[in-house]
């Protein structure tokens, strides 16, 4: 892997600052980690399950795979020989966030292709002559490029934000976590095995898309997750709203009942559905403790009718 990288890579743009990869076994290896902690380079792996992290690289690969499939049709076994073919038409090609080639953004020009050979050859790719107009050339490029690039992505940034609530946990919040099939095969396995489960702590937030959970060792996966894979467990938040009790005045304690009831029959693990109906349950039985208290001077005999009404 180091070896190909080094042909392929730096060889061509240098050693890099920084590289975004997955958290694959390689890219996780100790030689790997070493080798570019010596260099200098800053190594940073995606979410799983999220593909966002490393967008550009996802949309190159799945318009590469675009064109493989329109060249070689059936005969896939040579895919790795119309490679380099391939490559060179996407790097060609204008791009509709920077209005410019990939060629003509590092080189300044576009290069020639059999099609203009077989002519006389465009003479707007030899204009620029001298060295030093070539310079200004391509540091006015780059800013053009630059700042239509930061143009697409505030408009691609609306469009993904548009009804999305922005949610933010701190250190020692507990959330649900949502298991997907990718990451989760051995809870998933069938369709009827919850969709969630926890609730865990979060330990540390890496930013406001990535957080990191006290997940049991039995996962055996990465404690890391995206932030739309969480969700806020609130069932000890005491700030009950006594106006959505529905007991009246005068009331008789099979009320209560029903509702100490509803608590007993929450067996089986949290999900959030009982969740929502336990702390929906507690609501109503503390609102009706609240009501009745005047009646019950005696401690004990409020007590004696709360065990009545659980029998």
């Amino acid at each position: 892997m180091a070896d190909l990288y080094f042909k392929e890579v730096v060889k061509l743009h240098g050693v890099p600052r920084s590289i975004v990869s997955d958290k694959d076994a390689k890219f996780l290896s100790h030689f790997w980690r070493t080798l570019w902690g010596k260099l200098g380079t800053k190594l940073l792996f995606s979410t799983a399950c999220h593909p966002q992290t490393d967008g550009q690289t996802e949309v190159v690969n799945r318009t590469l795979g675009t064109l493989l499939r329109t060249i070689l049709k059936k005969h896939i076994k040579f895919w790795e020989a119309s490679l380099p073919h391939v490559e060179f038409a996407y790097n060609r090609a204008v791009h509709s966030t920077t209005n410019c080639s990939p060629f003509e953004v590092v080189y300044g020009f576009n290069p020639l292709t059999p099609l203009d050979l077989l002519s006389m050859p465009n003479i707007s790719v030899f204009k620029h002559k001298e060295g030093q107009a070539k310079a200004d050339y391509v540091k006015k490029l780059h800013e053009r490029v630059k700042a239509q690039i930061e143009k697409k992505n505030e408009s691609y940034a609306k469009h993904a934000n548009k009804g999305r609530k922005k949610i933010v946990f701190q250190p020692g919040d507990w959330v649900w976590v949502h298991m997907r099939k990718e990451k989760f095969l051995e809870q998933r396995k069938s369709k009827l095995f919850p969709r969630g489960d926890g609730p865990f702590q979060v330990l540390e937030r890496i930013n406001d898309n990535a957080y990191k959970i006290e997940l049991p060792g039995e996962y055996n996966d990465s404690s890391t997750f995206n932030v739309s894979d969480l969700s806020l467990f609130d069932v000890e938040d005491g700030d009950f709203d006594l106006r959505t009790n529905s007991s009246q005045e005068g009331g008789n304690d099979e009320d209560m009942g029903k509702d100490l009831g509803a608590l007993k029959g929450l067996g089986g693990p949290m999900t959030r559905a009982r969740t929502k109906k336990a702390k929906d349950a507690l609501q109503q039985v503390t609102a009706l403790i609240l009501e009745e208290m005047p009646k019950y001077e005696d401690k004990a005999k409020m007590v004696n009718c709360i065990k009545d009404c659980e029998a």
